[in-house]
């Protein structure tokens, strides 16, 4: 049985973790903290009464460090690199879901966090959690850095033609809307019932932080610089997310190529579904799930593939897949606590 701890517990992801962890055969929930809230677990998530008698009081690097092998950061940007360092030093596993050690440099993570990293010795360390794409590296790893939500649909739903088709494609636009509940639980006006109800916007347009991950990834992939067209909208929902993705092409395709490129691709992954042809995914089918439903649309001229995903914010967009890299890193089966 391994032993789990939960730094930020009070938030949206950390109350997923628990919620999901303290159903999992192979795992025992041992550590809660979080620096804004104390109290029983009851207290802070009421759905949760009766299931544990954990108590949350404030981070405590050494006895999280006693009572836990592996340990979920589930707090805000620049928050994880100031306790990653004394944890790995102490020989623990990290599961990071924030934006700390999602880039390589710390120069880029200052471009697009607007402040200094604190922990540069181990950004090059830290591996990054997409499964579908690193899950070699995810088993040996002692850090992993949790994809942001809005990258994790980006990147599945555009990793089959990059990796088939890179020298075809002229351009990617990404259309991106997501839930309120991924801009965390905290009260501000922008994102107060009155204020989101009955409304929809973009925000960050062309400059989210989660811009330079797509990119980055998929130049990976493609063995050159990509970069893509990123704009990101806030529904008047709780929770989701559903991409449209528009990449244009060179070169003429059809449907049915593509549906078979996408189908083959993710043959044998459990999470991500690639819908019939002609048929279109909406969030309800995955939002409370860890899937990721991608569907496909080809133009007249042959030259533009539309790609839709979605996937819920919450899980496979944070807490479901930090779940699922971590039964990478352990060796229990991937769909262990998820399905």
């Amino acid at each position: 049985m391994v032993k789990i701890g939960i730094v930020g517990i009070s938030g949206y992801s950390g109350g997923k973790l628990l919620e999901r962890l303290l159903k999992h055969p192979q795992v025992k929930v041992t550590y809660i903290s979080a620096n804004n809230t104390e109290g029983p677990v009851a207290q802070i998530w009421p759905h949760l009464n009766g299931l544990s008698e954990l108590v949350c009081k404030k981070y405590d690097p050494v006895q999280a460090a006693t009572k836990a092998d592996i340990m979920f950061l589930a707090v805000p940007h620049t928050v994880s690199m100031t306790i990653t360092p004394e944890l790995l030093k102490l020989g623990k596993k990290v599961i990071d879901l924030s934006g700390d050690y999602r880039l390589p440099s710390g120069e880029d993570y200052k471009t697009w966090y607007k402040t200094d990293h604190q922990d540069k010795a181990n950004l090059k360390k830290a591996v990054y959690g997409l499964p579908e794409l690193y899950r070699e590296d995810i088993k040996k790893a002692q850090l992993v850095s949790n994809p942001g939500c809005y990258p994790t649909a980006a990147l599945l739903g555009l990793l089959p033609i990059i990796t088939a088709q890179t020298k075809d494609i002229e351009s990617i636009a990404i259309d991106a809307k997501s839930g309120v509940s991924g801009a965390g639980r905290k009260a501000t006006l922008a994102l107060s019932f009155g204020e989101v109800n009955e409304n929809f916007k973009a925000y960050k347009v062309l400059n989210h932080q989660h811009t330079p991950e797509i990119d980055l990834h998929l130049s990976k992939v493609a063995q050159k610089p990509i970069e893509v067209d990123f704009v990101p909208h806030l529904l008047p929902v709780q929770d989701g997310i559903l991409e449209t993705i528009y990449v244009r092409l060179s070169g003429k395709v059809t449907l049915e190529k593509i549906h078979q490129l996408y189908q083959r691709f993710y043959k044998t992954e459990n999470f991500v579904r690639v819908l019939d042809a002609g048929q279109q995914v909406e969030l309800n089918y995955v939002v409370g799930t860890n899937f990721c439903d991608i569907s496909l649309a080809v133009s007249r001229s042959g030259k533009l593939l539309v790609v839709t995903c979605a996937i819920d914010n919450l899980l496979k967009g944070a807490s479901g897949q930090a779940i699922q890299n971590m039964n990478i890193m352990c060796g229990f089966k991937e769909t262990e606590g998820l399905l």
